[in-house]
């Protein structure tokens, strides 16, 4: 995975499907989190791959405590999964610079 884009500030929310008054679903949540905690790594490493097992530490509204999430897995999966992501998620990986969004 190349990564060439440092963001200066978290990204904004990629665009979740219409879900009415319930919100986002727990599925839009965690990719949210999963691109929260990119963008992080970005800032701070620059192009550098993201190991497998590498853990980023985020914010989460409501949360008192950093929510680690599990990075490396969370980009294998989602590059196994790209088929399945939409438009706007796919737009906002390759705005992290992941290649293969």
């Amino acid at each position: 995975m190349k990564l060439g884009v440092q963001p200066t500030h978290a990204p904004s929310p990629a665009p979740a499907a219409s879900r009415g008054a319930k919100g986002p679903s727990k599925a839009q949540q965690a990719f949210q989190r999963g691109l929260t905690a990119l963008a992080q790594w970005v800032e701070r490493e620059g192009d550098r791959p993201v190991p497998r097992g590498a853990v980023v530490e985020i914010e989460v509204d409501g949360q008192t405590e950093a929510v680690p999430v599990r990075l490396g897995v969370w980009v294998s999966n989602t590059r196994s999964r790209r088929d399945r992501l939409d438009a706007d998620q796919l737009a906002a990986l390759a705005k992290l610079g992941v290649d293969w969004a």
